[in-house]
């Protein structure tokens, strides 16, 4: 145990210079070269000796290479996604638009889904997996991300509810939808970034022009024909982005609501029809 815990320690200490979760990383890389989940390591530590590439992959993370693409995964909601280079990692912030949708939907759920930029299945996989007798449709620009997702909706057991295309967001489906869910890129062009995202997460995900408002005023106008009646469409904002995107979408037709991640933090804007 004491070799394991040493491990650990040295490794949180190196990260401290270059992440804001040094320890739950150091512990994430050290279940992963043992093979175990992170729990199993924490609960019985004891029982492990420290494998010989746990220092190759301590290499690597300070190489800032994000922790999800070293181990091949992150979880996300109540189930775990498969991700790599060329999609952008799901953030736990995103949950909030999922927590949004259960609230507007309670148990009995929305029947049909469309995720916007699904990345690697993150929304609407999840949504699928909190509503088993929903179906829904991802679209992203990006064959690679896609390549995830469907990978992802066959190990979780929804490939058969889950259509998955290339498209330029909105503009090749026909709906109705009852929820529509988007997380579209948000950041300013000239925005910094930590290089962890900003070396290796693809750049067509986060930015979105001057204001990082380029996406948002493509997408909001044609949702009124997407959306279904009684439904509702929740996409997520920056932090700093509640009162400019919420006057595109009142411009498009919408009530707006906004809703706040755990830090408190404006994260995603619920829209219904006015």
């Amino acid at each position: 145990m004491g070799e394991t815990k040493q491990a650990l320690r040295e490794a949180a200490q190196q990260f401290a210079a270059i992440s804001e979760t040094p320890r739950l990383d150091a512990e994430l890389l050290l279940a992963h070269a043992l093979g175990v989940e992170r729990q199993a390591l924490l609960l019985d530590p004891a029982r492990f000796a420290v494998p010989e590439d746990f220092a190759a992959l301590v290499e690597r993370r300070m190489r800032h290479e994000p922790v999800a693409y070293i181990v091949g995964h992150r979880d996300f909601w109540t189930i775990r996604l498969r991700v790599g280079p060329g999609v952008l990692i799901p953030r736990p912030d995103s949950e909030t638009l999922i927590e949004a949708a259960r609230e507007h939907f309670g148990a009995e759920g929305p029947r049909t889904i469309l995720d916007l930029g699904t990345g690697p299945g993150t929304l609407l996989l999840a949504a699928l997996a909190e509503w088993p007798r929903a179906t829904g449709v991802g679209v992203d620009a990006s064959a690679a991300a896609l390549g995830y997702a469907r990978d992802n909706a066959r190990a979780l057991g929804l490939a058969d509810r889950a259509a998955l295309r290339r498209g330029d967001w909105g503009a090749d489906e026909t709906g109705p939808f009852d929820l529509i869910l988007c997380n579209p890129p948000y950041i300013a062009d000239a925005e910094a970034l930590m290089p962890d995202v900003a070396a290796h997460e693809p750049a067509e995900a986060l930015f979105a022009g001057a204001d990082g408002l380029d996406d948002y005023r493509r997408i909001l106008p044609d949702l009124p024909r997407l959306l279904a009646p009684g439904g509702a469409a929740v996409l997520e904002i920056g932090a700093s982005q509640h009162i400019s995107v919420k006057a595109i979408a009142e411009a498009a037709g919408f009530a707006v609501e906004c809703r706040c991640d755990l830090a408190g933090r404006d994260r995603a804007l619920v829209l219904t029809g006015a």
